[in-house]
């Protein structure tokens, strides 16, 4: 299993499937949302029109339209609300369903924002060890050898993974 993280513009890469961390409309909004609705163009709304929305922790995969990468699979990450209403679960859930999907489509690459750490208020480091730690058991669990990046914004979202990589957990 391959992971990695990368200072980088989701949008850009030329992967088999980039993660959209989305509302539970699907039908765009800010941040990764709107970035990735932007560059994929109007075929990716009309796609997740016919959707009927997420719940959040589900997944749901749609076609790249004019992004590099062939696939966009959104997921719903939780509001963080100080922990104690499952917030853990549902993001972990956000992971192992767009894994899931991936997986099922026979797809070999994917790469993930970092799941409700914007306007969405989860605390980054928390966030970044359930990340890994649900795509590391994820890829055991599946004996999967699926190459996964998490895309950050900033060097320092960089420097919160790279110890969780490294340290294997």
């Amino acid at each position: 299993m391959a992971m990695q993280a990368l200072q980088t513009d989701i949008t850009t890469l030329a992967v088999d499937a980039i993660v959209n961390a989305a509302n539970s409309s699907l039908l765009g909004g800010g941040g990764v949302d709107g970035a990735i609705h932007r560059a994929a163009g109007p075929g990716l709304l009309a796609e997740c029109r016919a959707l009927g929305g997420c719940d959040p922790g589900d997944a749901k995969m749609t076609d790249g339209y004019l992004l590099p990468a062939r696939h966009v699979i959104h997921t719903v990450g939780p509001v963080w609300h100080g922990g104690a209403q499952r917030e853990k679960e549902v993001l972990a859930s956000c992971y192992t369903s767009s894994l899931r999907l991936a997986a099922e489509a026979g797809l070999s690459s994917i790469a993930f924002p970092c799941i409700s750490t914007g306007i969405y208020g989860y605390p980054k480091e928390l966030a970044a060890k359930v990340a890994v730690a649900a795509v590391r058991d994820f890829l055991s669990r599946e004996k999967s050898a699926m190459e996964v990046i998490f895309v950050c914004f900033s060097s320092s979202d960089v420097d919160i993974y790279n110890p969780l990589l490294a340290a294997g957990g």
